[in-house]
């Protein structure tokens, strides 16, 4: 798999630089927001000049799938802060690939402002970023970049280095013997790069475990069938995970059902509710947060000013995080209720009076 714009190459899959500027960046920027709208037909933010009602497009591969409800809270409220009006989401229920392209066609030919789209295939939205960037509409990839295309930036998660690094965590628990690991889509780059680097790892910190995929589908539903299914045809796997939202939750949901807490590895992607149970009640050992609301938000924030700026101000890639949720943190997202993560909890959160120390940086030489 050749690395995403902003992803971490296999050869220094062992090396994490963060990414935590453009963020910064961003953060900066919106402190001198002070909150002036006039969404619908143009507006001002703050110290900002007035601008048109920029229209600004999410092409997205699974609209509907809960996973994105903070993603999409995250470009309500940017778009909320800054005074345009709020970006069509559009895109294909499940992973359909071609009407995603016709999604992001029909705002190319709409002459949208602004495209921000998640590039889960390699080949499919090549000639339209081209296309787009050719007629002055900037593209940026978020929630998952591909090789050989031409966003102007990538908002998300590092897919290759989380799996790598949910790898080498298996590799704590199981060292030999069977795993399940759903994915919803096999190939997509959501996904795909994820599975790869857990995969990668396991052959490095533990070369007896096989990794046995399991095809759930990328609709919700029909995802705990994919991985019941796949564990009642091999009950003696030392694992079961996943490596997207419902997959994950749909592992949860098996490993409870079959009293299996503490019995076998398990773990994935992402804080759907029955994933943040899960992680509670210990059905899970871990969950991983890839924070969706900053790729909606930050996506929002960086087409703006890119066009405010007329190109000046260039979106930096962004990694939103890879955040290991464990029973011992799991107390605020499972109470909180956050609009950050899915909820409808608007309220300023409270401080801890503690913050636990991050990984320490890494910086290129």
């Amino acid at each position: 798999m050749t690395a995403q714009p902003g992803a971490t190459p296999r050869r220094t899959a062992l090396k994490y630089l963060g990414l935590a500027g453009g963020t910064a960046a961003a953060s900066a920027v919106l402190a001198a927001c002070t909150g002036v709208q006039e969404a619908q037909n143009g507006g001002k933010s703050g110290p900002f000049p007035s601008t048109p009602g920029w229209r600004f497009v999410f092409v997205n591969h699974v609209t509907t799938n809960s996973f994105f409800v903070p993603t999409r809270s995250g470009l309500a409220d940017a778009a909320a802060l800054l005074g345009v009006p709020e970006p069509q989401w559009t895109g294909s229920e499940n992973g359909n690939v071609a009407q995603m392209a016709s999604a992001m066609e029909t705002a190319i030919t709409g002459k949208a402002d602004g495209i921000a789209v998640a590039l889960t295939d390699d080949n499919a939205f090549v000639d339209l970023t081209k296309r787009a960037l050719g007629a002055g509409i900037p593209v940026l990839a978020y929630n998952a970049s591909a090789a050989g295309n031409y966003p102007l930036t990538y908002v998300g998660q590092d897919l290759y280095l989380s799996g790598f690094r949910m790898g080498q965590r298996i590799a704590q628990k199981v060292t030999s013997g069977d795993i399940l690991v759903g994915i919803a889509q096999p190939g997509g780059n959501n996904v795909q790069p994820r599975l790869d680097g857990i995969t990668d790892a396991l052959k490095q910190a533990a070369p007896g475990v096989r990794v046995q995929s399991v095809n759930t589908g990328a609709e919700q539903a029909g995802e705990l069938n994919a991985m019941t299914a796949a564990y009642t045809g091999n009950t003696a796997v030392k694992g079961i995970y996943a490596v997207d939202a419902g997959s994950t939750a749909a592992c949860a949901k098996l490993v409870a059902d079959r009293k299996l807490s503490g019995k076998i590895g398990s773990g994935g992607f992402d804080l759907l509710d029955d994933t943040v149970t899960g992680v509670k009640d210990g059905a899970l050992d871990f969950t991983i947060d890839q924070s969706p609301y900053l790729q909606g938000f930050l996506s929002v924030l960086y087409l703006y000013l890119f066009r405010l700026s007329g190109t000046l101000v260039a979106p930096p890639v962004t990694d939103t995080g890879l955040t290991f949720v464990t029973k011992e943190n799991v107390g605020p997202y499972a109470s909180a209720h956050s609009r950050f993560e899915g909820g409808d909890n608007k309220d300023v959160l409270a401080m801890p009076g503690s913050i636990p120390l991050p990984p320490p940086s890494v910086l290129s030489r």
